[in-house]
């Protein structure tokens, strides 16, 4: 891998790496990137990744090469600005911050809470105050204990918020703008794909130059930067624009601000939730149509943000929210046909209602922005889908020259393998003998052998399941006919669920996507790895949808070029769950019969998951799972 990277980087040819858990796999692109003049920066979809580097692998290897290289290497996180202490924010949070949480998306307080809510926001701002005065970063992650959101929202500034250093009496002490500063000088950049999305679409000036990038995780990167393409409406963020532009705005200007978030409020109850294929309904349009007037009427009000104005950086906020509003509105009538709309609701009572608009892809995007004048690694243990490389590279943005190609025009790819004997560490069984899953849930028959698998262990099983009532089933029936710990993703924050989960040997972690991914629980509290039903997207997810018709209507398949392969990343990245150290022994256990049956996917599937020793046979399974328990 080393030399794979220190070569791409001599031919300026970008590379796609493949390396499983226990490679080194860091190490190895970090070692390289050494060599490299200037910043290389790296970036992470998870902080899990991120804190990994920061705190053990880079400061190590930093120590390591210091006797070749004649110094040591230096290295720097970049976040974005709202991860950051904003001292002109903090100069007014004691009034901010109960205001800002009650017109917040998130479900308000009941009436007899609301002072309850500030004094617990104004106490949590006060503690701020203190660490302020004591931080060399600002950095929210250093706050320990932490604050909750609404609080840290009363003192941080968005990107769009800020006036500028040269604008802002705060400006020579701007933990954000000091991180910049530190990125720009240091020999390794840590960010996330986050912000390397924002840096992308806004014509990268927020990281520094570099010549070497580093995705990590790069499977991951498509969906980020789709997400930071995407904008919505709701009601109440134009109430929010309304009120912090009220008194730099004519009145008539504030009141059709409020009667746009009212016509917003009755074209979202109008129409259900899904996906928008005719455009937008006669009611939303109304709306949208009325908002874009109003929002382009109060920046006309409000005008230009100078240093000399009595708080720019109230002025600022209330601009920059009116403009990404008066944009998302403008993007909504245009309806671009590579743009997909739908309506989000809550389905808890009179929740969060959103008109959301996001590209069809980002293909595009990332073949002209992400390229350009550097190099590329991407990196990840799930690169290869059907054991080929380039369905993922599709998705990269990069050119595929035809469906037998591991590479094409420019870039390279590597398959590093595993240090894992994955045939002799663990098995792969299916149930094949299961109906096909229809109803959402958990089947009874598929609980039924869910509770012989745990029980022929005694625990120590990390269930995966396609919804949220699909696990509450599975732990009320474990919890009904056993004695085993049952956790349950929601009853605690996660940390805390997997920290009992890693200690407790007898104990079962049942949840949802978000277990998917990211917990690394190595050794004998996690042997069986039981997965209710294949990945698939929804049905109702607005941009697999979207992305299936397309491809439908271009004259593919839109289940195979869309679904599939969504399916194959998330499958492989929870059954590598099972596998994290050499010494290491399970079961994966798939309760979907589709996996076994389906001759037109099927396969595929199982190419793109780790060389287990497969079978279809309960009793091996069971028998597998009663030996590990015995020893």
């Amino acid at each position: 891998m080393v030399a794979a990277i220190d070569k791409a980087i001599k031919d300026r040819e970008h590379l796609l790496v493949q390396a499983g858990t226990g490679t080194g796999k860091s190490l190895g692109y970090l070692t390289p990137a050494l060599l490299v003049e200037g910043p290389v920066v790296v970036s992470t979809a998870t902080l899990a990744l991120q804190n990994q580097l920061v705190e053990h692998d880079l400061p190590r290897l930093a120590t390591a090469v210091e006797p070749v290289l004649g110094r040591k290497p230096t290295f720097a996180v970049l976040k974005g600005r709202h991860h950051y202490l904003c001292m002109a924010k903090l100069e007014h949070a004691d009034e901010q911050a109960p205001t800002d949480t009650l017109f917040d998306d998130a479900p308000a307080p009941k009436a007899g809470q609301w002072l309850g809510e500030a004094g617990r926001l104004g106490k949590q701002v006060v503690r701020i105050r203190k660490w302020a005065d004591k931080t060399q970063t600002g950095d929210r992650d250093e706050l320990d204990p932490g604050v909750d959101d609404a609080a840290w929202r009363s003192v941080s500034m968005p990107a769009r918020d800020c006036v500028g250093a040269a604008r802002c009496p705060y400006g020579q002490e701007c933990f954000a703008e000091a991180s910049r500063a530190r990125a720009r000088e240091a020999d390794i950049v840590v960010t996330n794909h986050s912000l390397l999305a924002v840096d992308m679409l806004s014509d990268r000036h927020i990281i520094p130059p570099h010549k070497l990038l580093v995705v990590d995780e790069a499977h991951e990167l498509a969906d980020r930067v789709s997400s930071a393409s995407q904008a919505e409406l709701t009601p109440e963020a134009v109430e929010r624009a309304g009120r912090r532009a009220r008194t730099l705005i004519p009145p008539a200007a504030a009141e059709s601000l409020a009667e746009a978030a009212d016509a917003l409020t009755v074209g979202l109850a109008d129409v259900p939730p899904g996906r928008l294929t005719s455009g937008l309904p006669d009611t939303l349009r109304q709306a949208v149509t009325l908002l874009e007037s109003a929002t382009r009427a109060g920046l006309t009000a409000i005008g230009d943000v100078k240093s000399d104005d009595p708080d720019p950086v109230r002025k600022q906020q209330a601009k920059a929210v009116l403009d990404e509003l008066s944009s998302t509105a403008q993007r909504l009538l245009e309806a671009d046909e590579f743009d997909v709309a739908w309506v989000e609701k809550s389905e808890i009572g009179a929740g969060r209602r959103a008109l959301v608009v996001a590209p069809l892809s980002v293909h595009g995007t990332l073949a002209q922005a992400l390229y350009e004048d550097r190099t590329v690694v991407a990196a990840s243990a799930t690169l290869t889908l059907g054991g080929r490389f380039d369905t993922v590279a599709r998705s990269l943005g990069l050119p595929v020259k035809d469906t037998a190609a591991e590479s094409g025009d420019g870039w390279t790819s590597l398959d590093v393998g595993s240090p894992f004997d994955y045939p002799k560490q663990g098995i792969l069984y299916v149930a094949a003998h299961l109906p096909r899953p229809a109803a959402s849930g958990l089947p009874d028959a598929a609980a039924e052998e869910l509770l012989k698998l745990v029980q022929a262990l005694g625990g120590r099983t990390l269930g995966l399941f396609s919804s949220r009532k699909a696990a509450t089933q599975a732990a009320e029936l474990l919890r009904a006919r056993t004695d085993l710990p049952i956790l349950l993703q929601g009853d605690e924050t996660l940390p805390i669920l997997v920290r009992k989960f890693r200690e407790e040997k007898s104990s079962c972690l049942f949840g949802v996507m978000s277990l998917w991914q990211g917990v690394d629980v190595p050794g004998d509290s996690c042997q069986l790895v039981v997965i209710d039903r294949l990945p698939f997207p929804r049905p109702d997810e607005p941009l697999a949808a979207a992305r299936s018709a397309a491809a439908d209507a271009a004259g593919a398949s839109g289940f195979a070029s869309v679904s599939v392969p969504i399916a194959a990343v998330r499958l492989a990245q929870g059954v590598g769950r099972l596998i994290r150290s050499t010494g290491d022994k399970g079961v994966v256990a798939v309760l979907d019969s589709r996996l076994e049956t389906a001759r037109s996917y099927g396969t595929f599937l199982r190419n793109s998951l780790p060389p287990f020793w497969y079978t279809t046979r309960s009793d091996v399974a069971i028998g597998a799972l009663t030996r590990l328990a015995g020893s």
